[in-house]
């Protein structure tokens, strides 16, 4: 019975201490689970710095939390987060992080494709396929943005032929190509998998051989058009001629003796638009293709001198053929791109053009440093994967003029890509092109607009041939018609290009530019972020009162990010 007491006396006890934390927490007003929850949850006090990103970048993209953040209730509400983000304040949409990257979204930003977890080779469409047409298992190449068992690789230079193909034999490859690129001081081969390995395991292997100084994937380039109708016979009503004020431009400069090459697709150099423009031909790919309709639009873009007027109708063209196929899209690899610039570099192209993209890529961004050193003008599209993409390059390198696109009512074009690294827009929507066989194009896309901007550069070498790659770059940024929000913004870098203002800026008897023309539109209402951090903006003279506009400094300095 003692026993029996004792028990019931605990009981009672335990009881009464939990009945008691129950009418407490009732007094409290907190439900028992949710204060479990609150135990479980560490308070995270978030810093109250903010990352750079513009409020007029999709909305659903990213959202910011602006500073610290207390817990003032109980209760905890779920957030809609995607995979571990990076930054604890920026969420990121499940759909853009970690999924696809550089140009494998569609028009509209979302991805085309991701790899499978399965790690089966196969892939799943990155959106709905509502109204669309396309299924939700699509199946894809595990990853789009490079050529499947390809690798590019420095080795030795001292090697032979016969070397180079003892040596790929060594670790189970190919040697596809390989040959010296004098721009990056540097020999580079293209090799493939021949025996089926894992392509880490054949990486790595390969990597650690005493006569290969660095391997990497062979990355894939696309160019950046939208799908173009199919060609007709254009209508010369040109409204980029007045956007850029080109007539007025041309009774100062045309671009003669200035050297353009166009890293691109396959170029008519018999279309009218062209005659006796282009000056010298290299195919990157050794092809035996005909013109493409993207690469004979680009360079209409720079010279048409017919029926329709390029930015630069007197410019001298180099036509790299470096993208293949013959209809539809034309796709490049990191191994061609580097010939292009390696043949641009060593014969005497003044400006590169490049309306393509891909992601970012060692060896391209060694040789487009070194291009940039050589004094060259490098201009690419900005990229028409919309405003969910990350950065696309070469466009978003620091040594390159990034260019977006706009239309007839200078409204961003909706694929163009936004970024602190745009430097400029030009028109680039429904633009009049020559296409092959002599026929004409309706077009859009961040690439012509790149073209357009190609052009007007050369104007401005044609007026001082001395002119240096960052005073051009900075007379086309202070002399450019500000559009959207005052001052620089992530759409339209420092605004649309005025070709005659920034001829205007660049006196032909003189090495140093000065002002921009009398009659620019460029606001100055707007201060540029150049606090901000990933900015692109050149580091330029004081611009607070008129008198300090009136000269530009011509120092060749790095480009700053």
């Amino acid at each position: 019975m003692t026993r029996k007491s004792e028990s019931k006396s605990r009981a009672g006890a335990y009881a009464s201490s939990v009945g008691a934390a129950l009418l407490l927490a009732a007094c409290l007003g907190v439900e028992v689970a949710q204060a479990q929850a609150i135990m479980r949850t560490p308070t995270i006090s978030v810093p109250s710095r903010t990352p750079t990103i513009s409020p007029n970048v999709a909305a659903r993209a990213v959202s910011i939390d602006r500073g610290p953040r207390t817990m003032t209730t109980a209760r905890i509400s779920t957030p809609r987060i995607g995979p571990a983000p990076v930054l604890p304040y920026a969420r990121y949409s499940p759909n853009l992080y970690p999924s696809c990257t550089a140009p494998y979204r569609d028009a509209d930003g979302e991805c085309l494709a991701q790899p499978n977890t399965g790690g089966d080779g196969a892939g799943k469409s990155g959106k709905k396929s509502a109204g669309k047409g396309r299924g939700n298992n699509t199946p894809v190449a595990l990853n789009q943005r490079i050529f499947a068992g390809e690798f590019v690789a420095e080795i030795d230079g001292a090697l032979s032929v016969t070397e180079a193909d003892e040596l790929a034999r060594r670790h189970g490859l190919a040697r596809v190509a390989s040959e010296n690129f004098p721009l990056i001081g540097a020999t580079f081969g293209l090799f493939r998998i021949t025996d089926g390995r894992p392509a880490e395991t054949v990486r790595r292997e390969f990597a650690a051989d005493g006569s290969v100084r660095s391997v990497q994937p062979n990355f894939r380039y696309v160019l950046q058009d939208q799908k173009s109708s199919v060609p007709t016979e254009g209508d010369p009503a040109q409204y980029v001629l007045t956007k850029l004020r080109l007539p007025q431009a041309h009774t100062l400069a045309h671009g003669a003796n200035v050297t353009v090459a166009v890293i691109d697709s396959g170029i008519d150099a018999k279309h009218p638009e062209l005659a006796n423009s282009i000056a010298d031909n290299f195919d990157a790919l050794g092809s035996a293709e005909g013109p493409h309709i993207h690469g004979t639009g680009i360079a209409g873009a720079i010279v048409a001198h017919a029926r329709l007027m390029g930015s630069a109708p007197e410019a001298r063209i180099i036509a790299i053929r470096a993208f293949g196929g013959t209809t539809g899209g034309a796709e490049s690899s990191s191994y061609i791109i580097l010939r292009s610039l390696n043949y641009a570099a060593e014969h005497g192209a003044q400006i590169v053009n490049m309306s393509f993209a891909g992601p970012k890529d060692a060896v391209i961004e060694r040789a487009i440093a070194a291009t940039a050193a050589r004094g060259l003008v490098l201009i690419a599209a900005a990229g028409n994967a919309g405003a969910k993409s990350p950065p696309l390059f070469p466009a978003a390198n620091p040594n390159v003029i990034a260019v977006s696109a706009t239309d007839q009512q200078d409204k961003l074009f909706t694929a163009s890509n936004r970024g602190n690294y745009i430097a400029l827009a030009a028109p680039g929507v429904d633009i009049f092109l020559p296409a092959p066989e002599g026929k004409y194009q309706m077009t859009s896309g961040t690439s012509f607009s790149a073209a357009y901007v190609s052009g007007v550069a050369a104007l401005l070498l044609e007026r001082n041939y001395a002119l240096k790659p960052e005073a051009l770059r900075m007379t086309l940024a202070k002399t450019a018609r500000d559009l959207g929000s005052p001052g620089r913004d992530d759409l339209f870098g420092d605004g649309e290009a005025d070709a005659f203002a920034a001829v205007m800026a660049v006196p032909a008897d003189s090495a140093t530019p000065v002002a921009a023309a009398s009659g620019t539109t460029k606001r100055e209402d707007g201060q540029p972020r150049r606090d901000e951090p990933g900015i692109r903006a050149i580091e330029q003279p004081s611009l607070s009162s008129s008198d300090d506009k009136s000269t530009i400094s011509q120092v060749d300095r790095p480009a700053t990010r």
